[in-house]
């Protein structure tokens, strides 16, 4: 007989643990003698640092909270007063110069009349603002936020 020819089993069956002397791991089971963790049901929740103050309530709790949200870009219904066009889009709102970043979220409030009737096409307006609007005879459209356009990647 080789032993390429032995039929071995890959599981392994596991030790039977306080069964007497003979069994190899006897008597106190490979835990050693007295103490918690020698005790039967010995489980200690994650942090526990022996009856001392764990360090994670050791460490100060900081003020504050960071929020990664971008503010939205916001423009209000008496500076479009002023625009010659009568369309407003990301775009026009960009080339007067109310807003300097066309991909970012753009939010029309209201504050004061509008005199003329604008088609209004923004990716979110105030209920407010919307009344304001249709009631000068314009109209207002919900569009997506400008996709960033890709970088071109550097051929070698």
């Amino acid at each position: 007989m080789k032993v390429n020819d032995l039929k071995v089993s890959k599981l392994k069956s596991p030790k039977r643990l306080g069964r007497g002397i003979a069994a190899g791991k006897g008597k106190t089971a490979g835990r050693g003698t007295k103490g918690q963790k020698s005790r039967a049901g010995s489980t200690k929740r994650p942090g526990f640092a022996g009856g001392q103050n764990p360090l994670m309530q050791q460490l100060p709790k900081l003020p504050g909270f960071k929020s990664y949200r971008s503010k939205a870009a916001v423009v209000f219904t008496d500076q479009i007063n002023s625009l010659k066009d009568t369309t407003i889009t990301p775009e026009t709102l960009i080339k007067e110069g109310i807003i300097d970043n066309p991909y970012q979220k753009i939010k029309l409030l209201n504050r004061g009349e509008v005199k003329k009737p604008f088609k209004v096409m923004l990716p979110s307006a105030s209920s407010a603002a919307i009344n304001q609007i249709e009631s000068a005879g314009g109209t207002f459209t919900k569009i997506a936020i400008l996709a960033r356009p890709l970088k071109p990647k550097d051929k070698k």
